[in-house]
Formats: structure tokens, C-alpha cells, sequence
């Protein structure tokens, strides 16, 4: 074996052996409170994320996928306060499968961001560990899903699941009128984005703290990481990675545990 042959050698077991090392840490903001569930839902205050899906909550049939996956070391669950204990009781009494990764189950924030800050501040990571944070009522998300965002924010530093725009795109203003379409955008151009989305904890700490300083809120984790100037790649999210927000997303989620993709 040459030498140079060795060195390369060397240097690609190493790499290996970092990547190896590197810890994957799941943030489930589930603080929130939806407004879209129906009368009933908003009348009883109970959060979309613990509307039941064949019985079991939306949330657990989310920590479950993540819970199944053996490169995740650790998962921190974003809630409101009062929700914290019986939650917790829960998991204990029916999700030994998720009790296994000993989540953390802390106070959630009044906005997405807040309670992705939160859990931030629970977390101790090495700069190069990779954050996931995914919402908590995208229950049908899958293992392959999660590992090729985790696989391309290793590569990249900040990586999302997304799909092409179907639809036609219209750029409109907006007047006391209505609005008026000012441009079609080209849809190759456009994707709609899912989560997981996946960071180095370095990225996303910076561009938390670049928005907190700046009193910014953004509408998802990569939005942030963006305006921090650093690229976010894409991987190919599924139109079964349904984000449930209203009662007709119920009954899809239901449609499709009832047909599941391989995991």
C-alpha cells in the first residue's frame, strides 16, 4: 500500500468514526393549542396534538416514529405546562417504546420558535450534533424520511424535508378590495416544506440567537437559518407527511395508517 493510499485511508476511517460520534437530537415543539379542530376541540381545550388517531394520541403516533429510529440518542418534547405530568403518566403506563429514549418533557413556549428555544437551552451538544425538530402533529413521517434528513444536514449543516409545488403558484397584493395577482411563479422554482428539519447545532444555535437578538419571528426552523446567511439543502419529503390541523386531516391520517408505505 502506497502512502498517500494510507493517509486517505486514515482520514476516511476518521470521518466515519466522527460521524459516528455525532449525537441526533429530536425537538417536538407540541405546545401549542389549534384553533382548526372543530368547535368541540376549541370548547374542551384540547390540543390537536392529543386529538386520537385510532385511539392513540397524534402526538405518541409521532414520538413512536422517532423513537423507532436507533441513530436518535435523545428526544425533548416541547408542551404546556399544565400537560407535562399527565402526559408524562401516559407515556409510562403505554409507550414503553418511547420511554426507552428517556424523553424530556419540558415547558413548551406561547410560539413554535419559543418552544424550540426552550428546548434548546435543555440540550447539551457539541456543535457538530444534529438537531431534528419536527412538528408534533406529523404523525405519519417515516424512518427513511427522518434518516435522509439527518444523512444530508450531516453533509450540508441544515437540511429539510420538502415536495414540488402541484398547484399553481400566484405571487398576489393584497388591497382593501381583495387581491390582485401581480406573477405566477414558475413551480420548478417552489417546494412546500415539511419536517423533520435537520441542523448542526451550531447553525441552528447561532440563528436562534441572530433572531432573538433581532426580535424576529420566523415561520419554521429553516426560515431562520436562512436569514443567518446559511444554506439549507432539500430532501424528498411525501404527500402522506401530512401535517393534521383540521378534522378532514383526521380522517386522511386515518386513510393512510390504514394503507401504510413501508417504513
Amino acid at each position: 500500500m502506497h502512502r498517500g493510499e494510507g493517509i486517505y485511508r486514515t482520514r476516511k476511517c476518521n470521518s466515519y468514526i466522527l460521524f459516528a460520534l455525532m449525537r441526533v437530537l429530536a425537538i417536538i415543539p407540541a405546545a401549542g393549542l389549534g384553533t382548526r379542530m372543530g368547535a368541540k376541540a376549541k370548547k374542551s381545550l384540547v390540543s390537536k396534538q392529543f386529538a386520537e388517531l385510532r385511539g392513540i394520541p397524534v402526538l405518541i403516533h409521532t414520538l413512536s416514529r422517532f423513537a423507532a429510529c436507533g441513530e436518535i440518542s435523545s428526544i425533548h418534547v416541547a408542551l404546556r405546562k399544565n400537560e407535562i405530568a399527565p402526559f408524562r403518566l401516559r407515556l409510562e403506563q403505554e409507550s414503553p417504546e418511547i420511554m426507552k429514549k428517556v424523553p424530556v418533557l419540558l415547558e413548551g413556549g406561547e410560539h413554535r420558535q419559543q418552544s424550540v428555544a426552550n428546548a434548546l437551552l435543555s440540550i447539551s451538544a457539541a456543535a457538530d450534533d444534529i438537531i431534528l425538530v419536527h412538528d408534533a402533529v406529523r404523525p405519519l413521517v417515516t424512518e427513511e424520511m427522518i434518516r435522509q434528513v439527518i444523512e444530508a444536514a450531516r453533509k450540508y449543516g441544515a437540511a429539510i424535508a420538502a415536495v414540488p409545488a402541484i398547484d399553481t403558484v400566484k405571487q398576489v397584493e393584497r388591497t382593501a378590495e381583495g387581491a390582485l395577482i401581480k406573477a405566477t411563479i414558475p413551480r420548478e422554482k417552489i417546494v412546500m416544506a415539511q419536517t423533520p428539519q435537520g441542523f448542526r447545532y451550531a447553525v441552528l444555535k447561532k440563528a436562534f440567537d441572530d433572531a432573538q437578538a433581532d426580535g424576529l419571528l420566523g415561520t419554521d426552523e429553516a426560515s431562520l437559518v436562512e436569514r443567518s446567511g446559511h444554506p439549507v439543502a432539500v430532501v424528498m419529503g411525501s404527500p402522506r407527511n401530512i401535517k393534521i390541523t383540521t378534522p378532514a386531516d383526521l380522517e386522511l391520517a386515518e386513510f393512510y395508517l390504514e394503507h401504510r408505505e413501508p417504513c
